[in-house]
Order: C-alpha cells, then structure tokens, then sequence
C-alpha cells in the first residue's frame, strides 16, 4: 500500500510539474509565421508534377525535438493535430498524449485502491486517458458549428460587399474584421495567405482544409468555377445562402421528427450500465458471480462489445445527414 501510495504520488506531483511545460507555447509571431509557410507549402505540394523541388514539411508535434521526429513518422499524429487545430485548440500532439497517459495511469492506481478487479481499473483507466481527446472533439464539434450558424451571414456580407464594387478579397477582408469567431479567424488566415502572394484558388483549398464541412466545399467550389466560367459572383453567393439556409431548416424538422428515436437510443445505451450499477448497490450478492465465476469477465467483455457496436448503430440511425 505504501509503495502504491509513493507511486501514486510520484505521477500527480510529475503531472503537475510538467503540466505548465505541456501548455507552454512558443512565440506567437514565430508560430503565426510557421502556419502562414505551411500553407504555401500545402499548395505547393497538390501540383507535385509541376515543382521541380519538393519541400519537406517539418509539423512540430512536439517541443521535444526526439519525439517530434518519433511522431512524425505516424500519419495518425499528422492527424490528430490538424483535429486539434479544427477545435481552435494551440496545445500540441505530444502535449495531448502526454496528459491521456498521466490521466490514465493514475485512474489505474486510483481504481486499483477500491477495487480488486484489475479488468475494471484498466477500464476506468482507458475512459480516464480518453477524457482529453473527448475535451477536444467536443471543442472542435461547438467551433464547426459556430461557423456553421454564421456561415450564411458572411456569405451575405461578401455578396454585398461585391454588389458594391469591392474586390473579392476586400469582402474577405470585411468578413475577417465584422464577423464573430470562429468565421473571422478562418477568413483572416485565407485572406493573409492571398495577399502573402498565394493563389486564391490554393487559399480556399487551405480553408476547405481548416474548416471540413460541406458548406464550406460548395463555396470554394462555385467561387474557383465562377472564376474559370464567369457569371454573377453576387447571384452565386447569395443562392449558395439560401441554400445553406434552407438546408438548416430541413434539419431542425429533422430534429423534431427523430427526437423521440433519440431519446429512446439514449435510454437504450444507458441502460445496461445504469442497471449494472444499481443491482450492485441493492443487492450486491446478485451480480457477485459476474466478477468472481471464471466467466464472468468473459460474459462481461462480451457484454460491452455488443454494448458499443449497438450504440452505434442506433446512433447512425438517429443521426440523419441532410
């Protein structure tokens, strides 16, 4: 116990002491820099037939300078810090990764003090080492659909702006300077990376990159084939807002007409542990053979995997795409 309670004491002292140096960030006009040469380099690197040099990107996933090259060599950690961009989030990779693991190690100990069952402390240490990459994906979910809801606005704006006789890219310019966030920083990175010298069509690419949804691919795609075809650049956005508008609408009805599909997913899913934990609290004799027969974690691991595959696919089901 007391060589438990040294160890345990070991991680949450490290944690702590490591964390400032998690979250420290390099110089804000260095990384500002750094993004704006990753993005021409992006677009350099779409029309590899044509370049008679290719340059080598250096992503730092890590201040750590060893574990930046270890990480570099996984496509998953490329990845998982363009995930962590998308959620406007500046902590890196390693960072990440470093916390899930003192997280989930020390759940394991932790749980480990309470509990007999190894099985159930790996299980508390894996939900516990997911908790930041849950933080993120929620934080990237809330962003894109900010950007969603004040998507139809700045095409608005920019019709307006062009109706008026402003260059496209000064309507870019507007969006970045009067909407809210997270539109405002998106434009106003395209709109730096096109008055740096790239392209137009390069810099809507890098933002379709930023900012994964469909709203977003149908605007650089009618603006690049606007400018190869012509045609009213006003008329063209302001459809394309409409659009984006109406196809809001058809989603609340959605909503409404499915709510009660998903509510009954989500009683279904929270079922079985919610019973789990109340049978074991009422009558803990009852649900003993799960843990002391030999089958028991057997049954239970099985019980889990079905318990996963069948919540998602009841949330596929619920979750209509419009």
């Amino acid at each position: 116990m007391a060589f438990l309670l040294a160890i345990l004491t070991f991680v949450v002292v490290g944690g702590l002491v490591m964390l400032p140096l998690v979250f420290t960030l390099g110089d804000r006009r260095q990384r500002i820099i750094r993004n704006r040469l990753e993005s021409v380099e992006k677009a350099l690197a779409r029309d590899r037939s044509s370049m008679e040099l290719e340059l080598l990107r250096n992503e730092l996933l890590s201040n750590v300078p060893a574990f930046n090259r270890l990480l570099l060599q996984f496509k998953w950690a490329v990845r998982l810090r363009e995930f962590i961009a998308q959620a406007g989030m500046e902590i890196r990779p390693a960072s990440l990764l470093l916390i899930s693991g003192i997280l989930g190690l020390s759940g394991y100990i932790i749980t480990r003090q309470f509990v007999i069952y190894p099985l159930i402390a790996l299980v508390v240490a894996l939900a516990v080492s997911a908790l930041p990459a849950l933080y993120v994906s929620i934080k990237r979910s809330r962003r894109m659909d900010a950007f969603e809801r004040n998507f139809p606005e700045a095409l608005d704006l920019l019709a307006r702006a062009v109706r008026a006789g402003h260059a496209f890219t000064t309507g870019i310019e507007m969006i970045a300077r009067e909407m809210p966030e997270p539109v405002s920083s998106e434009f106003r990175v395209a709109f730096e990376e096109q008055n740096l010298g790239l392209p137009l069509k390069e810099a809507l690419l890098n933002l379709t990159e930023r900012v994964p949804l469909l709203d977003v691919r149908f605007f650089a795609t009618a603006l690049l084939i606007q400018k190869e075809s012509g045609g009213n650049l006003a008329e063209i956005l302001d459809n394309l807002s409409y659009v984006i508008r109406d196809r809001f609408r058809i989603y609340g009805e959605v909503k409404v007409k499915t709510a009660q599909g998903r509510l009954t997913a989500g009683i279904l899913m929270g079922l079985p542990p919610v019973m789990g934990l109340v049978l074991s609290t009422i009558n803990p004799k009852y649900i003993e053979p799960l843990f002391v027969d030999p089958m028991g974690p057997i049954m239970l691991t099985a019980a889990a995997a079905m318990q996963i595959i069948g919540s998602i696919l009841l949330w596929k089901i619920v979750h209509i795409e419009v």
